[in-house]
């Protein structure tokens, strides 16, 4: 309730205008001024940055549709610029299809190599999360080819720079997850063309970077 009232304020929808650079647009910060008031409006001082963090989540949603909303810009398919639309993978699940889906994946041959199976939840909610914000990150790149050359490639690079980051973040992740779940690091190799030796290096380096 305390968080679906500070998103009511005008205010709040402010900063996070504000947080995008406006007219500039470039990628929303970690430590933005909507951030850190929502934590401080709902008395929990740490939310505001872990919310920021969470991307792909339904706050950052809702911070996209803001930012989209004020630039007149509309979304890829599937989008809605409606500031209370909820994503399919946001929206509360309800008992029954949970039980539909844990009896498909029973009665599945070979259950034991179903994604949902083998790839814990907080893997999979990572990587749909990081999946997530390089869409939201896309979005608000569209209208930025205005102005000086230098400002725009300056907006563009770094933008495309951090998505790319987030999107190798992504499938190192998935690439991992396929192996645990028991497929040949071979094959997964094939899959993003390149070879296995190569990879292996960089799942276990990942993995080091992990535990560290």
């Amino acid at each position: 309730m305390a968080v679906a009232d500070a998103l009511l304020d005008p205010a709040m929808a402010q900063l996070v205008w504000v947080d995008s650079g406006a007219g500039r647009p470039r990628a929303l910060p970690a430590d933005g001024m909507f951030c850190s008031s929502l934590g401080e409006r709902l008395g929990r001082s740490w939310l505001g940055p872990l919310a920021a963090t969470d991307h792909g989540g339904p706050l950052i949603a809702w911070m996209g549709s803001v930012i989209r909303l004020r630039r007149g810009a509309g979304g890829p398919p599937g989008y809605d610029n409606d500031l209370w639309w909820l994503r399919r993978e946001h929206q509360a699940v309800t008992m029954a299809g949970q039980l539909r889906v844990l009896g498909k994946e029973k009665k599945a041959p070979g259950s034991g190599t179903m994604w949902r199976a083998t790839v814990p939840a907080e893997q999979r909610r990572l990587i749909s999360s990081t999946l997530g914000s390089v869409q939201e990150q896309l979005l608000q790149l569209r209208g930025v080819q205005t102005g000086p050359t230098v400002d725009v490639a300056r907006r563009l690079l770094r933008g495309l720079g951090h998505s790319a980051g987030l999107i190798e973040n992504a499938w190192k992740r998935t690439a991992l997850a396929a192996v645990n779940g028991g497929e040949p690091l071979e094959e997964v190799a094939q899959w993003v063309n390149m070879p296995a030796a190569v990879l292996r290096d960089m799942l276990t380096a990942g993995g080091r970077e992990e535990d560290s």
